[in-house]
């Protein structure tokens, strides 16, 4: 008997598989097809064992759809453009796309050691020159359409890496790259009109029925939809200009426990202000260096400046409000100023405190509340009830003090409307997608700028605009500004001298379409009209929870651009039927200290039973997310050659439902590669069995009862739930005495069922057992419904309350008849010794009590 040795059969089969185009896709009118795409990979040099898992998952779907007749399109590409490889290029002194382009050709390598069904005829990368022409030429379509516009904006700018960063990527007020403190800049940029999708975007989360609750929630709270009032204060002796601070307010019920006016550093009044006012530039300068993340805002101190100017409360001219400048308030959101209730917003009671400023409570919880309520202005925290609580309105607008939350906003907003005070406006939170970034190595944006046209749209004959190979990197900002044969152009309208817009875009933007590229990745427009029609939308689409929001956010709102622009046909304005977020794979972090304490890192190889080659003994971390830092990574070219891609294959679907989490452990890939040797020794002695044997039925049976629990598994992504039913499977062969030819049909199918999880395994026993072809072109096997069905039942017999035997009886047999098998087997006849039970108990179908 042969060992399997993966080392030998699993290239044997990958380039089976290649030189027969098996996962190549064809558009076939005739079939069904299905589309399964992966979140594509950043090519930052390996793979990693959390890509095993990423594209395992996807692999197996596209592997049992193939199986079940669809054309199957199963596509990969890379995310190839971004401010990494340009930090790299600077370390190595290394060009970014030969760094890109190293770092693609190594995990493909890779990626082909996984066995996984891919068309490699559709790769691409966002970096090559045919992908982001055809960008190019969507940017211009969009601009024509006016889906794209340039503005000054006020964005955060790393100083060190010389670009803007989205607020996602300041973290704790510094760069995420580059840790210098992040300012706040007001540079022209150009933007995507996301937010008049709003609506749209929004209502349509309802319909993705086969999208995860948590992913549908935080799109929702990204977009923010929100109903409430539009007012201004009246500004008293105010610079020229400013006589007005206009407010959008969710919460109108506060307005009369309002305390003071708050307006960002970035508001045109403060900005008017600071002009004349030192001590005011110089604190609008430190707000300008916070983190812009709604969570640092949070944790920040609170501080303001009071500006000397006061506003006039709209119910009461006599009423005046303090205006401060206030650290926490941004421009992005609202109108950039707010009235402060204290009595009912933390945030704003912290500042009211902290500059003496007054409470006014508005409403105090409702009568029979437990627990004592100290009013806010007493020393109480601010009171927040939970909508739609009933709460007691102390300073109601209806004068119903029994209103609920919405119900006293709803009133608050009449009663302001009758008296000419402002109107109600529905409002979104998601703001417009600011798509430029000063940096080299990304798409650049196909303008120029000229002075007597303006911003002029490059022609399309002329796409794509390249970039330039002969840049350095010496000094500090963006390469393109100092290209002058690059940077200078004639102008495609007059041809007067002008200049290339020198910023490109953002890398959201270049896996905000990809998908729809995969569909014809060859064609001269950005789609094909015949092949987008036939192959979109994604059926399935799986990637990590961390992409939960800009990215599918980005590609929904790219998807309606795209079609408005007739590269989409109207069914795909939504881009992605179903959407599965895989958890992660973890691994225990092993440590030691230095001799000042701190942690030092160890790779997982350099651990043995606790201690390092040297006798050192480690700490242990248990569980957490693979890190680099942390050295808790595996690598998955290591374990192919230990164990083989299908033992990795197997383990990363066996341990954990795919949406939770997967700690890595030898002892599990070892039992994952001892069962995987098992199989292949059971499948080797099938050709030797007796022709003749017993219960060939019962394997059967438990064949078809496989074939069921399995297609289930793989159709509900239950991957590890069709892993543990083929552990029973093999148990039950195992243990089976059928004849040979139940035996072959029965191997073989548990080779069919295996084949999406363990493909190189499951072909060398198919081809080893006669197999008609390649598994991975045979059909998929077909549970016969009436084998499913249970004739029979197996009945435990307890003697005084312990289990001794069993019988297996005909559902419906009669009880008396129950008791006559049941007392006639050997256990029962040795424990009465020739006497008669003192009690007998069946309960039919369940089991049999014997008292002896």
């Amino acid at each position: 008997m042969s060992r399997y040795s993966a080392a030998e059969i699993e290239p044997k089969w990958q380039s089976t598989w290649e030189e027969a185009g098996v996962f190549t896709a064809t558009r076939d009118e005739s079939r069904p097809k299905y589309y399964v795409l992966e979140m594509f990979p950043y090519p930052s040099g390996n793979l990693h064992i959390g890509h095993v898992r990423n594209y395992t998952m996807g692999d197996v779907v596209a592997r049992y759809k193939l199986a079940t007749g669809h054309a199957v399109l199963h596509p990969m590409g890379w995310d190839a453009f971004g401010l990494p490889a340009e930090n790299a290029a600077q370390e190595r002194k290394v060009h970014p796309g030969d760094w890109t382009y190293a770092n693609i050709d190594n995990m493909k390598s890779q990626f082909a050691r996984l066995g996984l069904s891919l068309d490699w005829s559709r790769e691409f990368a966002t970096c090559d020159p045919e992908y982001y022409g055809q960008q190019q030429a969507m940017f211009i379509d969009f601009l024509e359409k006016g889906l794209v516009y340039r503005k000054n904006a006020v964005v955060n700018w790393d100083p060190v890496d010389m670009t803007v960063l989205a607020n996602e990527q300041v973290e704790d007020g510094k760069g995420w790259r580059s840790g210098a403190p992040v300012e706040r800049r007001e540079l022209t940029q150009w933007f995507f009109r996301i937010s008049d999708y709003s609506e749209e975007l929004l209502d349509a989360l309802d319909r993705l029925d086969e999208w995860p609750e948590k992913v549908k929630s935080m799109q929702r709270n990204w977009i923010g939809k929100s109903r409430g009032l539009q007012f201004a204060f009246s500004v008293i002796d105010g610079p020229e200009g400013h006589d007005r601070v206009e407010v959008y307010t969710t919460r109108p019920d506060t307005l009369l426990g309002a305390s003071f006016i708050g307006i960002s550093p970035d508001h045109p009044l403060a900005r008017q202000l600071e002009r004349d006012d030192a001590d005011l530039a110089a604190f609008n300068a430190e707000c300008r260096r916070m983190g812009t993340s709604e969570e640092e805002m949070e944790k920040a101190e609170k501080k303001g400046f009071d500006t000397g100017l006061r506003v006039r409360h709209p119910f009461d001219t006599g009423w005046e409000l303090p205006v401060y400048v206030a650290n926490f308030i941004l421009m992005d959101y609202g109108t950039g100023a707010i009235f402060g209730c204290p009595a009912h917003d933390p945030r704003d009671l912290e500042f009211a405190r902290k500059y003496e400023l007054p409470v006014a409570t508005v409403f105090a919880p409702a009568m029979g509340e437990e627990g004592t309520f100290i009013l806010p202005e007493d020393g109480g925290p601010a009171y927040v009830p939970p909508k739609p609580e009933t709460v007691r309105y102390i300073k109601g607008f209806a004068g119903d003090e029994a209103q609920t939350g919405d119900q006293a906003i709803n009133a608050a907003i009449a009663f302001c409307e009758e008296n000419g005070v402002g109107h109600g406006v529905t409002k979104f939170r998601l703001r417009d997608w600011g798509l430029s970034r000063q940096r080299y190595w990304g798409c650049p944006i196909p303008v120029v700028h000229c002075d007597s046209c303006g911003v002029v749209p490059e022609k399309k004959e002329n796409l794509p605009v390249e970039l330039p190979r002969d840049i350095d990197f010496d000094q500090p900002g963006n390469p393109l500004d100092r290209h002058p044969t690059w940077r200078d152009v004639p102008c495609p309208a007059c041809g007067a001298s002008a200049r290339r817009e020198t910023d490109t875009m953002d890398t959201f933007v270049d896996s905000s379409w990809y998908y729809a590229r995969f569909t014809s990745p060859r064609a001269a427009t950005p789609t094909d009209e015949t092949d987008a029609r036939y192959w979109m939308n994604v059926d399935q689409y799986i990637g990590g929870v961390e992409h939960a929001i800009l990215h599918l956010l980005y590609s929904r709102f790219f998807a309606r651009a795209m079609n408005e622009c007739g590269h989409l046909p109207d069914t795909a304005r939504e881009p992605f039927d179903a959407l599965f977020t895989q958890g992660m794979v973890t691994h225990e972090i092993y440590q030691t200290r230095d001799d000042q304490g701190r942690p030092v890192y160890h790779f997982p190889h350099e651990v043995t039973n606790g201690r390092l080659a040297d006798g050192t003994e480690i700490e242990v971390i248990p569980s957490a997310k693979m890190s680099k830092s942390k050295r808790n990574v595996v690598d998955p070219v290591a374990i192919i050659e230990r164990f083989g891609a299908d033992t990795a294959r197997w383990f990363v679907l066996s341990d954990s439902p795919p949406d939770r989490d997967v700690e890595w452990t030898d002892a599990g890939a070892e039992a994952a590669s001892k069962f995987l040797g098992r199989v292949w020794r059971l499948a080797q002695d099938v050709p030797g069995a007796p022709e003749q044997g017993e219960g060939d039925s019962d394997l059967l049976r438990e064949m078809h009862r496989a074939i069921h629990d399995v297609t289930m598994g793989i159709e509900s992504f239950g991957f590890n739930t069709s892993v543990a039913r083929l552990y029973a499977f093999a148990n039950t062969f195992a243990k089976s005495k059928a004849g040979r030819a139940a035996k072959m049909q029965a191997m073989r199918t548990m080779a069919q069922l295996m084949a999406p999880m363990t493909p190189h395994l499951a072909e060398e026993i198919w081809e080893m057992l006669g197999g008609e072809g390649l598994i991975a072109q045979a059909d998929w096997p077909k549970a016969d419904e009436a084998m499913l069905v249970d004739d029979t039942v197996t009945m435990p017999i307890q003697i005084n309350g312990k289990r001794r035997t069993e019988i297996e009886v005909p559902k419906d047999m009669d009880k008396t008849e129950i008791e006559s098998l049941a007392l006639a087997t050997d256990a029962v006849q040795k424990a009465l010794a020739g006497g008669e039970p003192k009690k007998l108990i069946v309960v039919p179908g369940r089991i049999v009590n014997v008292v002896v």
